[in-house]
């Protein structure tokens, strides 16, 4: 795919509709964008390459777009294969491209690439520094951990472009048009929620920019409405609420424990609560359960117990909140066992490991199956979700 972002800078990138799971972990349904740019100046600079699967048609579209002329430059803002996977292959292409990137990513080089000779053709950046083309002056700035250490984004001042790395990112191959903000939101809290201190830090020096395109590694290029993209973005890394409303994760094996948490839902939305979800951990995806329990200020996680300790399903959406950096959130508990309860144990203990959680009373023991007395006990855990 080949397409004028200006009249100067192009997009060279490649749509990956086969791809099954993104690091071999997240599904994506719709596919996935690896995105590169080209701006043609005097001096020609690539910004990025993409990952090694689709390296050959993104040779094609870089060869379609220069012609007969040579690219100066290949700005590597991310070393993460999906965007360096074929640096290789368009350094060979091009004997003369130098490699632009920041000190600690042209360390990185020789772990990805042993037989690739780099000598004489790198150049290292450091913060605020720039580089001519002509009539385009290219800023660096670096962005440690948004999400890797070596990361840097690009500010074009002559088209007022931001080639933003994997900033304002999101799921999803670009022929496959859909709102933006769901799946760069799942993208957003599972690949950089643990950093929201650095992007802080990288929204900062952008205020300073005159920006009027995003461009990032994934996703649509953004030329419209950046405020809203922003304000996203700034709420996300202060792990403040967007959604006023209550998460539901649970973690059922026989179904009981499944009625319960519905249950709870159905009481909530009476008592008027606007937004009530769902999710069986079981089943449904874990990277849109994270996003959800991020997304809303309110969580109950619901698991039977298993072994002695809880469910594997809800084993492994606690980890994954924590390993995330999951914060600032009121969590409720409901366990279920046949003969010695002990999820609530667990639960409880991982959730203590978190920044600033309140676990609300009462935690709702459900023995088996839920009775009467359960309800009870549910409409009481519901009234103290509501109260501040």
């Amino acid at each position: 795919m080949i397409k004028n972002i200006t009249s100067d800078i192009k997009y060279i990138g490649v749509d990956d509709t086969d791809l099954d799971l993104f690091e071999s972990q997240y599904i994506v349904p719709n596919g996935m964008a690896y995105n590169s740019y080209l701006i043609e100046d005097e001096k020609i600079a690539i910004m990025d390459s993409v990952d090694a699967r689709k390296c050959d048609e993104w040779l094609e579209n870089l060869s379609e777009t220069l012609g007969n002329r040579t690219p100066d430059y290949l700005i590597v803002q991310h070393m993460e294969p999906d965007h360096a996977g074929s640096l290789e292959a368009v350094m060979e292409r091009y004997p003369s491209l130098t490699i632009v990137a920041t000190a600690r990513a042209l360390q990185m080089l020789p772990q990805f690439f042993e037989d690739v000779n780099f000598e004489g053709r790198t150049l290292a950046v450091k913060e605020a520094e720039t580089l001519s083309l002509g009539r385009h002056t290219l800023q660096f700035f670096t962005a440690p951990m948004v999400h890797w250490p070596e990361v840097m984004v690009t500010y074009d001042a002559t088209d007022k472009v931001l080639f933003s790395a994997d900033g304002f990112g999101k799921f999803g191959a670009l022929c496959n048009e859909e709102e933006w903000a769901c799946e760069a939101r799942r993208y957003y809290f599972n690949i950089c929620g643990k950093y929201g201190a650095p992007v802080q830090a990288l929204l900062k020096k952008a205020a300073a920019l005159d920006i009027e395109i995003i461009a990032p590694l994934h996703g649509p290029i953004l030329t419209e409405n950046l405020g809203y993209y922003i304000g996203l973005y700034d709420t996300w890394s202060r792990y403040d609420v967007e959604t006023k409303g209550v998460f539901i994760a649970c973690a059922s094996i026989h179904g009981g424990t499944l009625a319960a948490a519905e249950k709870l839902a159905e009481i909530l939305r009476e008592k008027g609560v606007e937004k009530v979800s769902v999710a069986d951990l079981s089943r449904d995806d874990m990277a849109e359960a994270v996003e959800d329990a991020f997304r809303m200020d309110r969580l109950v996680v619901a698991a039977a117990s298993y072994d002695g300790g809880v469910f594997p399903p809800m084993h492994d959406f606690l980890h994954h909140l924590q390993i995330k950096g999951y914060q600032r959130r009121r969590v409720g508990i409901i366990e279920n066992g046949s003969w010695a309860p002990c999820a609530a144990r667990v639960m409880s203990e991982m959730l203590s490991q978190m920044k600033q959680i309140e676990i609300v009373e009462p935690m709702v023991t459900i023995w088996s199956r839920m009775k009467r007395a359960d309800v009870a006990a549910l409409e009481r855990l519901a009234e103290a979700l509501l109260t501040k």
